[in-house]
């Protein structure tokens, strides 16, 4: 269950959690139009850092683009928003949720003159996939259910609607047993888990499927490619038959929420050694000591959220 905080910011401004309600009849309700994003703010020893905001912000607004919804503030007022949101809410740790949405006005597919409103709230989470996971793996399915095809719906965007097919390739996979489902595309190749975006390890090299494969261009995804290559480990994006998940030496998801999660057997077949793999536990490592703050962030990833002092409700 979420654990309530205090703030939540609504179109410029700050309501109390309990405020934050839209009606029944709004347009997202019917027709799941609503682009959204998750990020991570991570405790450090300077205080509260935020992982990739201008990243994510730059994503949905990308997002909201694709579906013509005019978001009516700029990544930058956004970006203090956020960073204000979690100020307020005086937290050392925490996931943040912001959401675009077609709201309450007309009825009927075409919502392009409903209101567009915008949401930032944000809470204690903790690991997405279990507490252990990122020790000892998760196992996994292939689903049963693929990701849309291309001219279908447009995967590049993180849009609700998206998550109803993530909805019945989780639901499968927790039905049989499963952590987690891995969908093919349209094509049969590997995509990605429900939330996840997934690496494949062979002979020392990663592989992972291309943005063609109806996968979401993810900001972890994106850091996990940047790290390896800054370790030496080559990367390349190419299609993946679904055979190759049995004979991966390692497998891992990257997602805001999975952060770096080791896969430890697909369909009971033990991936490698059943365990997490060195590859996977050096990204990992790599992963946590810029975020944690323990390594320099050379790559400017980090935002900082400033001294929480007493904040007046506004």
């Amino acid at each position: 269950m979420l654990r309530p905080t205090e703030k939540i910011w609504h179109n410029g401004s700050f309501i109390d959690w309990e405020d934050a309600r839209i009606h029944v009849l709004s347009h997202v309700v019917s027709y799941g139009s609503s682009v959204f994003e998750g990020i991570r703010c991570y405790a450090t020893a300077r205080g509260p850092v935020i992982f990739r905001l201008r990243d994510h912000l730059r994503r949905m607004l990308d997002s909201a683009r694709i579906y013509r919804m005019e978001v009516g503030f700029s990544l930058e007022e956004l970006a203090a928003a956020v960073v204000e949101l979690v100020r307020v809410n005086r937290l050392a740790s925490c996931y943040i949720r912001p959401i675009v949405l077609r709201g309450y006005g007309e009825m009927g597919v075409y919502g392009c003159r409903n209101p567009v409103e915008v949401f930032l709230a944000c809470w204690e989470w903790g690991r997405y996939l279990g507490e252990d996971a990122l020790a000892s793996g998760v196992d996994v399915c292939v689903s049963s259910w693929r990701r849309p095809a291309p001219d279908t719906l447009p995967t590049m965007a993180k849009a609700g609607a998206n998550y109803m097919n993530s909805q019945l390739i989780k639901m499968e996979a927790v039905a049989n047993g499963y952590d987690e489902g891995i969908a093919l595309d349209a094509a049969g190749f590997v995509s990605e888990g429900s939330g996840e975006n997934i690496f494949l390890v062979r002979d020392g090299r990663i592989l992972t499927p291309p943005l063609g494969a109806s996968v979401l261009p993810g900001i972890t995804r994106d850091t996990v490619m940047r790290l390896a290559g800054e370790l030496g480990i080559p990367v390349v994006e190419t299609l993946i038959p679904r055979e190759m998940l049995y004979i991966a030496d390692e497998l891992f998801f990257t997602g805001t929420a999975a952060e770096i999660t080791p896969i430890r057997s697909v369909d009971r077949i033990p991936v490698g050694a059943g365990r997490r793999g060195p590859i996977t536990e050096k990204l990992q490592k790599e992963f946590f000591a810029i975020v944690e703050g323990t390594k320099p962030d050379a790559h400017g990833w980090l935002t900082p959220v400033t001294a929480m002092e007493a904040v007046e409700n506004r």
